[in-house]
């Protein structure tokens, strides 16, 4: 299909790829073999902090033999053409951030946006991940979900970002600061209610791993009795809609349906899907109030 393109997920012809490479949120027994290969095999590691990198590779008992550079944030625009280049001319560039996946909250989107446009083939080694630990960690609906990364640090910001995402129905998931926790569950409970369902999890994977559950209105007030400390992933509840308890309202729209041409079955559906209700009641309602005239 024009506009789409496919590649190999090993080196083609012996050229160069690049890979991203997952590596541990903090538990050193979750990194894959894989990862273990790649570091000990890689032209160039590329590392959101390099002293991590070498700290990781001597924990995991891997000796890199490669180049270590740096890759960040401040650098990303200008060491993406480096690692492009190192691709092209044949070697195995691997790029880490300093636990988890890359390009979630971290560098690497622009290498893969840049190798894609250039035709550099690029591929990922999956692993550890904190938007989906905690996640699943949280006890909240999984089957929709959506990441909104670091919270804006200022208040006027961070209000009017959750404002817009006061009704959004997914679970959501944010990453936060200790230094901000307190400050940013006070902003959620504003914005989303306190009785909003939510969870925060720190360090996970690692010795003091902790996941509170409770309402916004009991992390807030757990949140505030000390300081926090680790990494901080937030998940909340999404927007659940008040149940449309007006049964007169609904049955009066199915009737409109059914004056329209539509089946009395698929109009019940209808009403029922879009306000919330129960198809059979509303079936029975609807033949009730036939009956009564």
């Amino acid at each position: 299909m024009k506009g789409m393109s496919a590649q190999s997920v090993e080196r083609p012809d012996g050229g160069g790829q690049i890979v991203l490479a997952a590596t541990p949120l903090g538990n050193l027994a979750d990194a894959t073999d894989r990862l273990k290969q790649l570091l000990a095999t890689a032209d160039i590691v590329a590392a959101e902090d390099t002293r991590r990198a070498h700290h990781l590779a001597q924990g995991l008992g891997v000796k890199i033999t490669g180049r270590v550079v740096s890759h960040h944030e401040h650098n990303e625009r200008e060491s993406t053409q480096d690692l492009l280049e190192a691709a092209r001319s044949g070697d195995l560039v691997v790029v880490v951030t300093d636990a988890g996946m890359p390009l979630v909250s971290d560098p690497g989107y622009r290498v893969v946006s840049a190798a894609a446009e250039a035709g550099v083939p690029v591929t990922c080694a999956p692993g550890a991940s904190a938007v989906t630990t905690a996640l699943a960690l949280s006890g909240l609906p999984t089957d929709r979900f959506a990441f909104e990364g670091f919270l804006p640090r200022k208040d006027g910001e961070r209000a009017r970002l959750l404002g817009e995402l006061a009704r959004e129905a997914r679970t959501l998931v944010f990453f936060e600061s200790p230094r901000r926790l307190a400050s940013s569950l006070e902003a959620l409970r504003e914005a989303f209610g306190a009785d909003r369902r939510a969870c925060v999890a720190r360090e996970l994977t690692k010795l003091y791993e902790e996941v509170r559950r409770g309402s916004l209105e009991e992390l807030c007030s757990w949140a505030g009795e000390g300081e926090v400390r680790g990494e901080i992933v937030i998940v909340t509840e999404g927007h659940t809609a008040a149940p449309d308890t007006d049964v007169t309202g609904q049955v009066q729209d199915v009737e409109v349906l059914v004056a329209s041409g539509t089946r009395l079955k698929d109009a019940v559906a209808t009403v029922a899907a879009a306000r919330g209700a129960n198809k059979k009641e509303l079936y029975n309602a609807v033949v009730a109030g036939r009956k009564n005239g």
